[in-house]
């Protein structure tokens, strides 16, 4: 039996109904706390293209340097390529998504593997030759 979403009590079609004042007393402080004070010209610039993109006049991928941008209701089901830090990576939002920040969902570190150590790097090294 699958688990309907819902968030706090509402579900999605409610929460996409939903005005940004009536979202906020949902979501943790930290979250209502930015939202209060409002969105950067980055944020806004990127939720201006949410906007075409859902409205069906902006045809390209959404791609964005934003990684602190809340994740709100009617992003759900958007894809967003999100930098991190060396390239975009695709971030499809999901409806458990919502309150969260984009950044969250893109890992910036990767797991440093060395190998063999290189020609010099110790003095029995040094006799081997370049191959």
């Amino acid at each position: 039996m699958l688990k309907k979403f819902s968030y706090h009590g509402k579900t999605l079609e409610e929460l996409k109904q939903m005005d940004e004042k009536d979202f906020l007393p949902l979501v943790k402080s930290r979250t209502r706390r930015a939202l209060k004070r409002g969105f950067t010209p980055q944020q806004k610039k990127l939720l201006l293209k949410i906007d075409k993109k859902l409205n069906g006049t902006y045809k390209k991928n959404l791609r964005t340097q934003c990684r602190d941008i809340i994740v709100l209701p009617k992003m759900v089901d958007l894809d967003i390529y999100v930098h991190n830090g060396k390239e975009f990576v695709l971030v499809k939002i999901l409806p458990e998504m919502v309150g969260h920040r984009l950044g969250e969902f893109v890992i910036t570190r990767h797991l440093v593997k060395h190998n063999a150590p290189g020609i010099g790097a110790t003095k029995s090294s040094t006799a081997i030759q370049a191959k």
